[in-house]
């Protein structure tokens, strides 16, 4: 008997919806999910906790299969207290998959871990925050904390959580985003003198070319895919770098269109679809730069080059040091495929380039994205409607926004978890001061 499993010719359709009413019934509070569901990305409901895209909130459904599930995951009924912590040590515990424990369902209560019987046992909400806060008054400075937070927090429970450590007294908030994105964030700054990306939802409606690197959107952040849909079908050249085959980056059929959802008709996403080596992106990136330095010098940005950034001369050099031996050795890809994505990306007015963790997980990821972005400062492809720089990136403590959008009875709620905290963490301070 073969193992073998067919290749689906597309992503998305039918089976996504099944798969999100899936998650929604194994939540065991499938009313509620649903309702939930219609609140996600909407001006009066959440943020999806599933990923990094971003939403201009058109249309009523405002989600994706992962987006469902991430919903189902933060309110199942399924629920995990005393009584299973008495059954499972942490040995024990640690023995299961991820996947197991995540669906065993959301903690009811506080728990202490008690090294002398490796068991969670519970504790009161008091003795909970008063651990806590005796542990932050123990300290000499308050930059001995890092307030660490994940990208399943909300907007409101990331502010609530950086203001508490702002008024403790430190800046320390690493989250997710620095482990996925740091490499991101040096080579942005170093280069840009921002650790962000310069474009917006609304670029990606008037890009002529976009160059996907090292990303699975259909896995990771399918709410991605209906923007590169989006863009195909309105004549834009996706070009994809990925040692990955992800079906939905060649063919996607969108939920949400009756026409892909109900037909085998699916929209055709990669206009070039490019597989190097492990790493090899650098290469690929330098060997278009050095196409557009020796062979269309008309396509350089030299304007621009001389208004807005500098040692081009020297990284022209150095281009044109590196041989097409080394980088086609090193990325994996011929000189003729190099060339026909360089010609795409000199030949369009407006490009966006957007990556992810394939670019970010390397020992030389700064490099790579540095030189994502020379690419882009060569051919004046960034500070322009439809053309930048896009890390799709989580945004967990960059996201510190007022609590005014909330209702009364939510700021409320906020305001008093706040203040209970602040009274058992500054209490000893105010006395002595």
């Amino acid at each position: 008997m073969s193992n073998h499993i067919e290749k689906p010719s597309k992503a998305g359709g039918f089976p996504s919806i099944q798969a999100t009413l899936s998650h929604v019934l194994r939540s065991q509070r499938t009313k509620q999910n649903l309702k939930n569901l219609l609140r996600v990305n909407q001006t009066d409901g959440f943020d999806c906790p599933g990923c990094a895209w971003g939403d201009n909130k058109h249309g009523a459904f405002q989600f994706c299969e992962n987006g469902a599930k991430a919903v189902a995951w933060e309110s199942t009924g399924k629920g995990v207290g005393s009584k299973f912590f008495a059954e499972h040590s942490v040995r024990q515990l640690a023995k299961q998959t991820d996947y197991w424990l995540e669906y065993q369902g959301r903690l009811t209560e506080p728990m202490r871990y008690n090294a002398a019987t490796d068991h969670y046992e519970p504790v009161s909400w008091n003795d909970a925050f008063s651990i806590i806060a005796d542990k932050l008054n123990s300290l000499s400075n308050p930059n001995q904390v890092e307030f660490y937070t994940s990208g399943r927090a909300s907007n409101e429970a990331s502010y609530l959580y950086q203001l508490f450590g702002r008024l403790y007294g430190t800046n320390n908030f690493p989250d997710c985003s620095n482990m996925c994105h740091e490499a991101s964030g040096v080579a942005l700054t170093k280069a840009i003198g921002i650790g962000k990306g310069t474009v917006v939802l609304n670029d990606f409606d008037a890009a002529e070319a976009i160059f996907v690197f090292g990303q699975n959107p259909g896995t990771n952040h399918p709410r991605m895919m209906n923007a590169l849909r989006k863009a195909a079908k309105h004549g834009c050249k996706i070009v994809t770098f990925n040692n990955l085959k992800e079906v939905a980056l060649e063919k996607f059929a969108s939920p949400q269109s009756p026409i892909e959802l109900l037909t085998p008709a699916a929209t055709t996403i990669s206009h070039q679809y490019l597989t190097p080596k492990l790493g090899g992106d650098m290469a690929a990136v330098r060997g278009m730069a050095k196409y557009i330095i020796e062979q269309r010098q008309d396509k350089i940005a030299h304007g621009f080059i001389e208004q807005h950034s500098a040692f081009f001369n020297d990284y022209q050099q150095s281009v044109k040091r590196t041989s097409w031996q080394q980088i086609e050795q090193q990325s994996g890809l011929t000189r003729a495929d190099i060339i026909k994505a360089a010609i795409l990306f000199s030949g369009s007015k407006s490009v966006i380039s957007c990556w992810a963790m394939g670019l970010t997980q390397h020992k030389h990821s700064v490099d790579i994205i540095r030189e994502v972005i020379n690419l882009h400062l060569l051919c004046g492809q960034i500070g322009k409607p439809g053309a930048g720089l896009c890390p799709v990136r989580a945004t967990v403590m960059c996201k510190v926004i007022a609590p005014w959008g909330l209702t009364k009875n939510h700021r409320m709620s906020l305001l008093l978890t706040l203040i209970t905290f602040l009274k058992l963490t500054f209490h000893a301070r105010l006395v002595t001061t």
